[in-house]
């Protein structure tokens, strides 16, 4: 094992199913095994967690893709360059509207995507208020908000106002009618659902790409100096990966995500059953995760040009992407696993 820049690692996240394998991998003593002394710090918003790494008080981060090309073009308002090599989830949001709404507008599940959006923009027309609420101005649950709507009608897609809130708040701001709908990745839409607010309309995964959509990710700088920890970090969180991948049984993560108040409702093999095969289905998928792809990159970049302003041509936008990837591929750290 190569000598480590740093041991005392601060690593932050936000509550949601796709930081498990960083959790499990705390769990399992992946970390320590590596030599890190890991510090999980659980953040109460996307913003917080952006500037915390960018200035220096987290060393890593379980981040929205999104902010790697916003800081690659300043369109953070910070400008501090951030990469990663390691994708912790892929494009698993969902969209989720209020049981109410769905009543009043005779949306259902059944809905196709551009259903459920001429049903929304058509009320918007008629003057009725609808908040929606993503996670964050730079995600992919924001273009995923915005692409649904364009499937209904481009203007009002570009000139409606979203919200932004923190995931674990979705639920509540949905309960007290503070919005009518969101899009955010579980357990929240599901929580909502089982609770009685919510109704899922949408799967990400309908609308938009299938890119990256959560990342292990660190400052350009601090990959550059600290680059043996960086990789020890890679082959903690990847075991954990593999094991959300082979389990048999995922009770003790399940167990643990509890413990965390990530799961906060009453779901099993007995009751909710439906929810919790789904869930236990998306925790299997963030064993499945690769290297992030400048591709998945490029194709945020072009959503930040269509709703956000920003103006590139297509060289720049591919010149942007390469930066947010990482240099050193995290290939030989699945060789190590492996």
């Amino acid at each position: 094992m190569q000598a480590l820049e740093k041991t005392d690692i601060q690593l932050g996240y936000i509550p949601l199913l796709d930081c498990t394998a960083i959790l499990w991998a705390q769990h399992q003593g992946y970390f320590t095994a590596q030599g890190l002394n890991v510090t999980l710090v659980k953040e109460p918003s996307w913003a917080s967690l952006r500037d915390r790494l960018a200035f220096g008080l987290l060393d890593a981060a379980h981040c929205l893709s999104a902010m790697l090309p916003a800081a690659a073009t300043g369109n953070d308002q910070l400008g501090i360059p951030l990469q990663s090599t390691l994708v912790l989830s892929t494009n698993r949001a969902f969209i989720s509207l209020s049981q109410k709404l769905c009543y009043d507008l005779d949306i259902s599940a059944q809905d196709t995507p551009q259903q459920s959006a001429r049903k929304i923009v058509d009320s918007i027309k008629l003057g009725h208020q609808i908040q929606l609420a993503h996670v964050f101005k730079q995600s992919i649950h924001h273009y995923c908000l915005r692409e649904w709507l364009a499937l209904a009608d481009l203007d009002i897609a570009k000139t409606h106002q979203l919200l932004t809130l923190p995931p674990p708040y979705m639920v509540d701001a949905i309960s007290t009618q503070l919005i009518d709908g969101f899009c955010v990745g579980e357990p929240w839409n599901i929580q909502a659902q089982i609770q009685g607010h919510g109704l899922v309309i949408a799967e990400s995964k309908q609308i938009i790409p299938e890119v990256a959509d959560k990342v292990l990710a660190t400052t350009q700088e601090w990959a550059q100096t600290h680059p043996h920890t960086l990789h020890a970090l890679e082959v903690a969180i990847q075991q954990a990966q593999q094991d959300l991948r082979s389990l048999e049984s995922l009770q003790l993560v399940w167990d643990m995500l509890e413990r965390s108040e990530i799961i906060r409702f009453n779901c099993s093999d007995l009751i909710h059953t439906q929810a919790f095969y789904k869930i236990q289905n998306i925790i299997r998928s963030f064993g499945m995760q690769d290297a992030p792809k400048a591709e998945d990159f490029e194709w945020i970049l072009q959503q930040m040009c269509a709703w956000e302003n920003l103006k590139l041509d297509q060289s720049q936008i591919k010149a942007i992407a390469v930066q947010c990837v990482g240099k050193e591929s995290n290939t030989s750290s699945k060789n190590i696993i492996n």
